[in-house]
């Protein structure tokens, strides 16, 4: 006896769908179209934004650690911290120059300031005015050589070194007084990683 397998009925007439009209067709369309747009070209100009950035980084990290002598800028605040030169305010004429290799770290920086900055800069670094020696050049030639600071010319010069223990850094100050309410700072900050 063979079973007869139940027929399967169709929908309704009345539930079928009538056929579609123009404007819902491209309402439809522009939804799909809008809907790419949304799930492909977002991301893909992200992206785009993102690369573009990365590489704009690029060239400016390599231009900043390419460069040979003092740039025109303040060193940020991680490097101020780590060699501990907190540069007060205000300061002029602030430039700085960083060298690194596996014995030594240096951190260069020049800057103008007034006479109460000076003091400030000078407690910040632990000593003060009556620690600074007339005529005390404390950089080595090689210090000078490499940035560029020669003292050797008119000027009042004023200097000292704080040597302290390691991990701290050891800090050469030489301070052009010939005018006393704007001195110049020189520091070479070095530390041993």
């Amino acid at each position: 006896m063979t079973e007869t397998l139940p027929h399967q009925v169709g929908p309704p007439e009345e539930a079928r769908r009538p056929p579609e009209d123009r404007r819902h067709m491209i309402r439809r369309r522009a939804l799909t179209l809008l809907t790419i747009v949304l799930l492909i070209g977002v991301p893909a100009g992200y992206l785009m934004i993102s690369a573009d950035q990365s590489r704009s980084s690029g060239r400016e990290k390599e231009e900043k650690y390419s460069a040979t002598g003092l740039s025109a800028a303040w060193p940020s605040k991680v490097q101020r911290r780590i060699y501990q030169v907190p540069i007060p305010h205000p300061a002029g004429k602030v430039a700085y120059y960083e060298t690194n290799n596996w014995k030594t770290s240096r951190l260069y920086v020049q800057f103008e300031t007034t006479a109460a900055g000076l003091d400030v800069f000078l407690a910040g670094v632990g000593v003060d005015r009556g620690d600074l020696k007339r005529d005390g050049i404390t950089m080595s030639e090689r210090d000078q050589s490499v940035s560029g600071w020669r003292f050797t010319g008119p000027g009042v010069w004023w200097g000292l070194k704080h040597a302290q223990k390691n991990p701290a850094p050891t800090q050469d100050i030489v301070v052009n007084l010939a005018n006393p309410s704007l001195p110049m700072v020189y520091v070479v900050s070095r530390t041993v990683p």
